[in-house]
């Protein structure tokens, strides 16, 4: 909690993805307690951007609500998409939370998450499956030309 106090008062964006593993809590209750304990003092809440693998994801702001869609590949290992996505996300936004203010921006960023987590279901593994931003940026670009 201190962390999260010194990066807040830092100006850091605090991201917050309670990934939830019921059988690691002692009850439902008390994972409930313990994850909104913490909510309010995030940026961005993971659940409030909702990864739904191969049908895209959605997202939900105080001010409006939607979808993206995702790229259709063929998966090899799902495994670190859901890690590609936030990264990528959160790579976007860290220099100009603004981006959350405004749909047609956010959905672009959506889209290049989207993408990310996309390219990582291509290969095997969490880490060597990571894609750069140059890989990224031509996969949106190939995808655009098809």
């Amino acid at each position: 909690m201190k962390a999260t106090e010194e990066a807040k008062e830092a100006g850091a964006l605090l991201s917050y993805d309670p990934n939830l593993r019921e059988p690691l809590w002692p009850s439902p209750e008390e994972a409930r307690t313990q994850i909104m304990s913490i909510w309010d003092k995030a940026d961005i809440i993971k659940l409030l951007l909702v990864t739904l693998g191969e049908k895209g994801c959605r997202y939900y702001t105080k001010d409006f609500h939607g979808s993206v869609e995702t790229f259709h590949v063929d998966a090899v290992d799902t495994t670190g998409a859901g890690d590609s996505f936030v990264g990528a996300l959160l790579n976007q936004i860290v220099d100009d939370q603004s981006v959350l203010e405004e749909e047609e921006r956010l959905r672009k960023v959506l889209r290049i998450a989207n993408a990310c987590g996309a390219i990582t279901t291509t290969k095997k593994g969490a880490i060597p499956a990571l894609p750069t931003d140059c890989e990224a940026l031509s996969f949106l670009k190939r995808q655009v030309e098809q």
